[in-house]
């Protein structure tokens, strides 16, 4: 199955139904906006939420792989639901032989409290989820939303949310959260890193400066260069992240994508704003919609530091050639 055609499919969705003002208004609202509960039964209905399923349980039997595409257009849109942590929340329920239930869910990490509750200090894009499957380490557990108690965190979706008893219901799954996460948040980096380039590559045709285009002097030039640098560069080690025929990322591959996409977010964002001026930085400007996420996806569920010290722990453990590890993670089975 061509996974092309989910990409397209979402990518004409998100066009149509994720415009920058859906996008704030659900930032305004969370879940219970109702921009929210439309955009999300739009993106059910076209089975993008169960593409990872099985198709004897109602999915379309795809491999992390074949998702990149949908994955990547939900950061060139700032999808501000949590569509990618659901496709491998529900991918991981179904192994694990727990009924899905409805609605969105976000994936996070968990710590256990003393009356038996569970607290989860930071949830990305938790207040716009219906549910959150938390790892533990008493294992994982699947929580109702409605029934947590919830502070804000810095980005708008994002929260802090704690469960008193009793106890949640436990999930067998054998997974690692952080990897999880980081496998899916690079091809969404990906796809914003594009988004604030195209943009940026717009705004430097279209303004003016001295009577002709400010893309057309040297210093803005050597700037767009340096951004499509980071931006290709990125994109391919997202790609690599999410390689494999299965759902289960490979953890190495996961680190080189997660760190060159947060490397790439830091610089891209810069380089962005430094070309835009003062009107990057507005609410009214849509370019913020997109450097906000990369700013906080840098550091969610690892920064480049991170996952520089797992890369450079599996080195040090490598027998043989740098070199041979070097093409274990870069070449790939192509999944058709």
């Amino acid at each position: 199955m061509n996974n092309d055609l989910f990409a397209d499919a979402a990518c004409q969705l998100l066009a149509d139904q994720c415009t920058p003002a859906v996008v704030r208004a659900i930032e305004a609202g969370g879940h219970a906006a109702p921009e929210a509960a439309a955009l999300w039964q739009h993106l059910e209905e076209a089975g993008l939420g169960d593409a990872l399923l099985s198709e004897a349980e109602g999915g379309s039997g795809l491999a992390l792989s074949q998702v990149f595409g949908v994955l990547e257009q939900c950061g060139a849109h700032a999808l501000p639901l949590p569509l990618a942590d659901t496709l491998l929340a529900r991918a991981l329920l179904a192994q694990a032989g727990v009924a899905r239930p409805a609605g969105s869910i976000a994936l996070a990490c968990g710590e256990r409290l003393a009356d038996g509750g569970l607290r989860c200090p930071l949830v990305r894009g938790g207040v716009a989820a219906a549910w959150v499957l938390a790892q533990a380490r008493d294992g994982w557990h699947l929580l109702d939303v409605d029934k947590a108690q919830a502070a804000p965190q810095a980005l708008a979706l994002d929260a802090t949310l704690e469960w008193t008893a009793p106890a949640p219901v436990a999930v067998g799954a054998e997974a690692d959260v952080r990897t999880l996460q980081a496998a899916v948040l690079a091809p969404q980096m990906a796809g914003a890193l594009t988004q604030v380039f195209q943009r940026t590559l717009q705004y430097a045709n279209e303004r003016q400066q001295f009577g002709r285009p400010i893309g057309k002097f040297q210093a803005i030039q050597h700037q767009l260069a340096v951004m499509s640098e980071h931006v290709f560069a990125a994109r391919m080690a997202a790609q690599l992240g999410c390689s494999g025929a299965g759902v289960q990322p490979d953890r190495l591959r996961v680190a080189t994508a997660k760190a060159r996409c947060s490397e790439a977010a830091l610089a891209v964002s810069e380089l962005a704003h430094s070309i835009h001026g003062a009107i990057g930085f507005t609410a009214e400007y849509d370019l913020q919609l997109f450097t906000r996420r990369l700013h906080a996806w840098r550091q969610a569920a690892g920064s480049e530091s991170y996952w520089h010290d797992v890369a450079g722990q599996a080195l040090l453990a490598h027998e043989g050639l740098t070199l041979d590890l070097v093409r274990r993670i870069t070449d790939v089975e192509v999944v058709l």
